[in-house]
């Protein structure tokens, strides 16, 4: 295991080079011009000379692969510069939102996972039953709807129509305290939404792993020596239908990720995204590479999560010769 990580994290060195030099050639290729981000309604009333100095100040004049190589050099200190859209360091404006991302991440995923496993199983016993179509059938619907969508139907449906669940943000409006019941319950509807968004592929996954377990010999010699029907899919089938989902586990991350900047522009989320997307359209380099960073480790190490459950759930893979 620790053999793995540590080749999985000198994979990742250069892997995270390159996609922050990407960055800093994107953004600088982009017509968005950073000053006038930076200046806001300032800038409409300015002369040329004005914005030439303030440009000089933000450096954005300088080559893209200086201003990558002198954020890297700092980053690798700790320094991750400071943003000129947020006005603050980066590292706080990370670690502000990050705290509430991970949350929603965390929750939806985890409500994901269960839920698929659960339909997975339900579906994989009787195949073909009404239980089996119905659940593929709604399955391969929420595939298909964008995670958007879901999120503004679920907004009317439970915020405006039944008025059960606030519509966004984190805390109710006019509090000056941050609660957990407030948090809990501005998370029912992102997470929610979220975690549907996943949802399908782990069914899916869940019930075709069951499905080709309960059909092999094992499973068959388990339920001709008189085994339970519980014990049979509990400990035979479901443990041997997972493993394909582990997979499934690392490949889900940056949809997971994508997902919850939609998510979180939706309903107000107060995590990364709003961040995000002002970084993009400022062309706030700092923190464009910061995030991008975040993300891009963030995928690897869910890669790399799903290599560890592998290994450790199926005892024919040896780690070491991963």
């Amino acid at each position: 295991m620790a053999r793995l990580t540590a080749r999985r994290a000198l994979f990742a060195v250069p892997v995270l080079l390159v996609v922050t030099f990407g960055v800093f050639a994107v953004a600088a290729a982009s017509p968005f011009d950073p000053v006038k981000a930076y200046a806001g309604t300032a800038a409409l009333g300015a002369d040329q000379e004005t914005l030439d100095r303030l440009r000089d100040n933000l450096g954005v004049d300088r080559p893209f692969a200086v201003r990558w190589w002198d954020w890297l050099t700092s980053a690798l200190g700790g320094d991750f510069g400071r943003s000129t859209v947020m006005r603050q360091p980066v590292a706080e404006v990370i670690g502000e939102r990050l705290v509430w991302s991970a949350l929603l991440c965390a929750v939806a995923f985890a409500v994901a996972v269960l839920l698929g496993t659960v339909l997975g199983v339900l579906a994989a016993r009787r195949p073909g039953s009404l239980l089996d179509r119905t659940v593929t059938s709604l399955a391969y619907s929420l595939e298909a709807a964008p995670v958007f969508w879901i999120a503004l139907l679920a907004i009317w449906l439970f915020a405006l129509n039944l008025d059960v669940l606030p519509a966004g943000g984190l805390t109710d409006t006019g509090s000056e305290h941050v609660t957990a019941g407030q948090v809990a319950s501005h998370l029912v509807l992102p997470a929610g939404v979220l975690a549907v968004s996943q949802l399908p592929w782990f069914t899916l996954y869940v019930r075709q792993g069951v499905g080709d377990a309960l059909a092999e010999d094992p499973v068959r010699g388990a339920r001709s020596r008189g085994l339970s029907e519980r014990t049979v899919l509990l400990g035979h089938a479901l443990r041997s239908g997972l493993l394909p989902v582990l997979t499934l586990i690392g490949s889900r991350v940056p949809e997971l990720i994508t997902g919850a900047l939609l998510v979180e522009s939706v309903f107000s989320w107060p995590g990364i995204a709003a961040a995000t997307v002002e970084a993009a359209t400022a062309v706030d380099f700092p923190l464009l590479a910061a995030l991008t960073t975040l993300a891009t480790a963030a995928v690897l190490a869910g890669n790399l999560l799903a290599d560890l459950l592998y290994g450790l759930i199926d005892p024919r893979v040896k780690l070491n010769e991963m």
